[in-house]
């Protein structure tokens, strides 16, 4: 299927490792140019640009500081003076100290704010900017990722969760402006837990449970979860917009 993806220019957030990454090779397989934001694995990322070849730009981006956003637009369009698919795939955890061990009513005011709004605002700061340049060229891809936190819900995951399932929301309403505007679609893509090239810890602890329940009886691959991600953002998507694809397994 040709997914006419050839010479488009696609930003990827969160694309130094992990899934990201496998959704960035992916686009560039099929002939994209990919711009790879990252935040503090700048390495990483360039080894992801490498993989790709020449048509792969890295450009640093965190989600919490607005200037980085206008940054990352204004490189994209140095570069190839296009932006039409944007992955909103970066995010921020939050407290990753294994030790502190509290509920969400434990969580200082300092630290649960800044994480929503970093996610949720990062995300949709950054689909604002290339907006007007998809209207402009009336074609263009949202694609956001999101998480089985949001609708399955986990011990500790509530702001995490809260933060995915406003994805929903925006990209729901979001696509019913933007669907009048010409060929621009917006849809979530909700992956469950997935075997990256980082998470090699967690899935080992909990894959098995997880995998008992999957209608496959596995895992997925981050590879398996980017195909349905680089579809929905392809021109040979012409009908799925405002919608949440859960990609899982059949969990």
């Amino acid at each position: 299927m040709d997914m006419g993806l050839d010479g488009r220019t696609v930003i990827v957030t969160g694309a130094s490792g992990g899934l990201g990454r496998a959704i960035a090779r992916g686009f560039g397989d099929e002939g994209a140019n990919v711009v790879l934001t990252y935040h503090r694995a700048e390495q990483d990322a360039e080894r992801v640009a490498k993989e790709i070849g020449g048509r792969a730009l890295v450009v640093r981006h965190d989600l919490a500081d607005p200037p980085s956003t206008a940054a990352v637009v204004r490189a994209t369009l140095d570069w190839t003076g296009r932006i039409d698919v944007l992955v909103n795939n970066a995010v921020v955890w939050g407290s990753t100290d294994p030790d502190q061990e509290r509920t969400f009513d434990q969580v200082p005011d300092e630290e649960w704010p800044a994480m929503l709004r970093a996610n949720i605002e990062g995300a949709l700061r950054l689909s604002r900017a290339v907006t007007p340049v998809m209207r402009e060229r009336r074609w263009g891809r949202l694609v956001h990722i999101s998480s089985s936190i949001a609708t399955d819900g986990m011990p500790g995951g509530e702001y995490y969760g809260a933060a995915k399932a406003a994805l929903h929301g925006f990209s729901r309403s979001a696509a019913f402006s933007l669907g009048r505007a010409g060929d621009i679609l917006s849809n979530v893509v909700q992956p469950g837990l997935t075997r990256t090239d980082t998470n090699a810890a967690i899935t080992d602890a909990a894959g098995e449970q997880y995998s008992s329940q999957a209608a496959l009886g596995r895992l997925l691959d981050a590879d398996e979860v980017a195909g349905p991600v680089v579809y929905l953002a392809s021109a040979a998507n012409t009908g799925i917009t405002g919608q949440v694809i859960m990609v899982s397994g059949g969990t």
